[in-house]
């Protein structure tokens, strides 16, 4: 979604239209969800999460200050809300559902499936913070900046924890 069409949908809401809110969690939720469950690592969690979190923002957006991109404003909630819940309720990890490659050759179909099925297992079993990073640096290729506003790292701090994660994930991959 365009900014200049996201800043118009903001105005709508803060004058009360729910409809324009609607469009804006349209354009936003499976990302939101993602992240989420990415945390939590439980749909049924991760659903009601995502939830919360738009609940949130709708309830908070009079303190947007549209510095940044609404999709960094809303992931830094769906970050706070998921990561305390994940607290609240030591939540056990479960495997997310695998996403389906698109590839014309049928051996290197297996091949890079194989590969990602080993690349899943092996973020599954990062800690949350850190299988976070990933998939926000490459799943919904978010700058480092839109990191560090998401997560409350430093931008050098962030830098450090993709370098190291990105290491332990080339052990998890090299040891099955």
């Amino acid at each position: 979604m365009e900014k200049q069409c996201e800043k118009q949908l903001i105005e709508q809401v803060l004058q009360g239209d729910t409809r324009a809110f609607a469009l804006l969690t349209d354009a936003h939720k499976d990302h939101v969800f993602t992240l989420v469950l990415r945390i939590v690592r439980r749909r049924e969690w991760a659903e009601e999460i995502a939830q919360d979190v738009f609940l949130k923002a709708y309830l908070e957006l009079h303190k947007f200050k549209q510095e940044a991109r609404l999709s960094t404003w809303l992931f830094r909630i769906a970050y706070n809300t998921a990561i305390s819940a994940l607290r609240k309720r030591q939540l056990p990890v479960q495997d997310l559902p695998e996403q389906n490659l698109h590839i014309a050759d049928e051996h290197e179909y297996e091949e890079r499936e194989e590969l990602f099925r080993q690349l899943h297992r092996a973020v599954e079993r990062l800690p949350a913070e850190e299988a976070v990073l990933i998939t926000l640096f490459y799943t919904e290729n978010k700058s480092i900046e839109d990191i560090c506003r998401i997560t409350g790292l430093s931008t050098s701090n962030t830098k450090v924890k993709l370098h190291r994660t990105r290491q332990k994930l080339k052990e998890l991959m090299k040891n099955g």
